[in-house]
């Protein structure tokens, strides 16, 4: 299965080596890598370069976006400028960001994933964060659920989704998707990917009324947005987070923000969410 790999990296010269040294030294190397440059000023270029000087399948793309770190459009709109620039030759497109360390084994595990099952459409591994000198799980979201760091798509998968919206949830979204189009999530929990810059730490404090809106946007509806807020800002250990949620939940209800799934499409998530809660409760 051809593998094309597409990393958004922005000011990232402590971490991008790594992060590139362990894809191309995977026991199954992908066809095509292309790191999207967005807007770097530090040493992220010449970082690149190196690579790209010692690996063909290695190239890259440099962007003009805002130098502010806001959630969700920033990250996917950098993605779809490398995407543009990949032909259509993949059975896997993947979305990594630059700040992870993969184990050597990474891509072949997913390969051996989508091959074992055809329904499989996203997989992918788990986060992990240094904690006193051991790496612990960055546990914020459910183990059925591959996070945003690393995604791997099925190319009928990420066609049926019609790809990544550009906004905040987006890595919700694409997997509530799959599943309405009938697509499984798979995660494999052998595969620990070290995170070197732990979730949401350079995020814009414009941001934090972000989660609340995408909520709306996702149509999940007042209560299923209130239980969501609170488990995730008990995850967070930020408690405070838990009136940003919903505050923003709010002034995207009042505002009448855009949806981003269809009426069908939210009546399913709905459904699937409240579905999930009830399956954990009893």
């Amino acid at each position: 299965m051809n593998i094309y790999i597409v990393i958004p990296a922005h000011n990232e010269e402590r971490f991008i080596s790594k992060t590139l040294q362990s894809l191309v030294s995977q026991t199954l190397l992908p066809k095509k890598i292309v790191v999207v440059n967005d807007n770097s000023t530090d040493n992220t270029e010449n970082i690149i370069n190196g690579f790209i000087g010692k690996y063909n399948f290695v190239s890259q793309i440099k962007t003009e976006s805002s130098k502010e770190h806001m959630p969700g459009s920033k990250v996917i709109n950098a993605f779809y400028q490398g995407f543009k620039m990949l032909d259509y030759d993949y059975d896997i497109i993947c979305k990594f960001d630059a700040d992870l360390i993969f184990p050597a084994n990474y891509l072949e595990r997913i390969v051996k994933l989508f091959k074992e099952d055809s329904k499989i459409g996203i997989a992918g591994g788990f986060c992990y964060i240094q904690n006193n000198n051991t790496w612990a799980l960055e546990n914020l979201t459910n183990r059925d659920h591959v996070r945003g760091a690393l995604k791997a798509y099925r190319k009928a998968c990420f066609e049926d989704i019609n790809g990544l919206k550009p906004a905040m949830g987006w890595d919700t979204i694409d997997e509530l998707l799959a599943q309405y189009h009938q697509w499984k999530v798979s995660t494999d929990e052998s595969l620990h990917v070290k995170h070197l810059k732990p979730t949401g730490n350079t995020y814009n404090l414009k941001a934090k009324y972000k989660q609340g809106e995408a909520f709306y946007r996702m149509r999940y509806g007042f209560w299923i947005t209130l239980i969501a807020s609170t488990k995730l800002a008990l995850l967070k250990k930020k408690p405070k987070f838990f009136l940003d949620y919903m505050l923003g939940f709010l002034r995207a209800k009042k505002a009448k923000q855009p949806h981003l799934v269809s009426k069908d499409e939210g009546k399913f998530i709905r459904k699937l969410r409240w579905n999930n809660i009830l399956e954990k409760l009893f």
